[in-house]
C-alpha cells in the first residue's frame, strides 16, 4: 500500500518518512489510531517504504521489485500478525495459517476493525487471540536474515488481543537483531501490555476530519454528496463506521427509533417486547445495534444543535429534523444528557456481548424512568 491510498493523516505519513530519512527510527513503535482512523493503511504504506528501493520524497516509489511484491503483501521481510482462532478444537493457530485470508482482507476492507476481519475468517461468536505459539512464531521469524531487504519488519496489528503471552517478546524487542523494526498498530492504549507499552515509540493518529471523510466517501465510495455528509456527521472521525453506515442504509434505524419511543411512552408492553425480540435477534446482530445507539446519541446532539444552529446548516434529513425538534419537547438538557450516557454505557456492555435482550429491556425501562423525570432503579 501506498501513503497515497491513505486517506488524510498527511502530517503522520511526513513525520514517519522524516523519522527514516534522519537515522531517527525507533526499532519498536505503536501507531495509536482510533477506529476508522487509518492506523492500518500507514501502517501498512509505511512497511513497504522501509523496504522500497527508490524511496521518493512522499512515499514508496510503487515500480521497484520490493515495492511490487510489498504491494501484494508477499514482501518475505515483511511479517504480519493478527487475532486468529482456531479452525478445529485443540487448534494452536497461527497468524501465517490464514495468511490468504489477511491478504484479502487488507486489500479489501483496510479501514475494517477486529470485529470485521473475525467475522471475515469465520469467527461468529469466537474470541480472536494473538496466541503464545504466535508469540514463539515471531521470535523465529524475526532471529533470521533479512531476504532481500535492509529491514526485518513485523506489522501486529490489533496488540491488544496480547494476552500475558506477549511477555514472551519483550526480550526481542529490547534487544532486536541488527534493522528489525516492530510496528504495531493499536486503537486502545489501555488495552496493550504495560510491559510492552513502556518499551515502545507512541504515534499517536487522530481522527479524521470530517470534510476529509466526505471527499473520501465522494471519490472513493461514489457516495452522492449530501449521503456522505450525513454519514461524515455521524461517523465523528471514523471513516469506517461511515461507509458501514451507507452499505447498511437499508436498515432504516429512524423507523426502529421512533417506534421504540412510541411504545415506551404510550406504555404498549406487547409491542415493546415484540421490538426488543426484534433487535436483539441474531439478523440485527451486535454490530448493528451499537449503529443503531450511535444513530440515536448523534440525533439527540443534532436535536441540541437544533437551538442553537440553522437547520440548513446541520446534515440530517428532514424526516429527522422534525424528529429532533419533537424531542426538544419530551426531554430537557438533563434529560437528554442521561439518555446518552445510558445509551453509551449500552454500546459499552454490547462490546462485551451482553445479552441483548436484557440489555434492550433493561435500556427501555431506564428510558421510560428518565422521561418520566423519575429516579432511575437499579435494573
Amino acid at each position: 500500500m501506498l501513503f497515497s491510498n491513505v486517506i488524510g493523516q498527511e502530517d503522520i505519513q511526513q513525520q514517519l518518512i522524516r523519522s527514516t530519512e534522519k537515522n531517527r527510527l525507533g526499532h519498536a513503535n505503536i501507531i495509536l489510531a482510533p477506529e476508522g482512523a487509518g492506523g492500518l493503511p500507514l501502517g501498512l504504506a509505511f512497511a513497504q517504504y522501509l523496504v522500497c528501493e527508490n524511496k521518493q520524497p512522499d512515499g514508496a516509489c510503487a515500480q521497484c521489485q520490493a515495492c511490487v511484491k510489498a504491494g501484494k503483501y508477499i514482501h518475505p521481510d515483511i511479517h504480519f500478525s493478527y487475532p486468529v482462532i482456531p479452525r478445529k478444537p485443540g487448534d494452536k493457530p497461527i497468524s501465517s495459517d490464514y495468511a490468504a485470508e489477511w491478504r484479502e482482507f487488507i486489500d479489501t476492507h483496510p479501514y475494517g476493525n477486529a470485529y470485521d476481519w473475525l467475522q471475515f475468517i469465520g469467527a461468529e461468536n469466537k474470541q480472536g487471540n494473538i496466541t503464545a505459539m504466535e508469540c514463539q512464531d515471531i521470535i523465529r521469524k524475526l532471529s533470521l536474515k533479512s531476504f532481500e531487504s535492509t529491514y526485518k519488519i513485523l506489522l501486529m496489528w490489533m496488540p491488544e488481543y496480547l494476552g500475558n503471552e506477549g511477555n514472551r517478546l519483550l526480550k526481542l524487542i529490547e534487544e532486536p537483531p541488527d534493522n528489525t523494526i516492530f510496528l504495531l498498530v493499536a486503537e486502545n492504549q489501555e488495552q496493550i501490555l504495560a510491559t510492552i507499552l513502556s518499551r515502545t515509540h507512541l504515534i499517536k493518529v487522530n481522527p479524521l476530519p470530517k470534510e476529509v471523510i466526505v471527499d473520501a466517501l465522494i471519490s472513493r465510495a461514489n457516495i452522492p454528496a449530501a449521503k456522505a455528509r450525513q454519514a461524515a456527521t455521524i461517523a465523528s472521525g471514523n471513516y469506517r463506521e461511515a461507509l458501514y453506515m451507507l452499505q447498511h442504509s437499508d436498515d432504516d434505524y429512524h423507523e426502529l427509533l421512533r417506534n421504540w419511543l412510541n411504545y415506551i411512552f404510550t406504555g404498549n408492553r406487547v409491542a415493546l417486547q415484540g421490538w426488543v425480540e426484534g433487535i436483539a435477534s441474531a439478523k440485527m446482530g451486535r454490530e448493528n445495534q451499537k449503529q443503531f445507539l450511535r444513530y440515536f446519541i448523534n440525533l439527540l446532539e443534532h436535536t441540541l444543535r437544533l437551538k442553537y444552529i440553522d437547520r440548513s446548516q446541520l446534515a440530517f434529513s428532514e424526516e429527522e429534523t422534525d424528529f429532533a425538534f419533537k424531542l426538544q419537547k419530551l426531554a430537557d438538557l438533563h434529560q437528554m444528557e442521561q439518555i446518552m450516557q445510558e445509551l453509551d454505557n449500552a454500546c459499552y456492555y454490547i462490546e462485551r456481548n451482553a445479552n441483548a435482550k436484557l440489555l434492550f429491556h433493561a435500556l427501555s425501562v431506564k428510558l421510560q424512568y428518565i422521561f418520566k423525570k423519575r429516579p432511575i432503579p437499579a435494573v
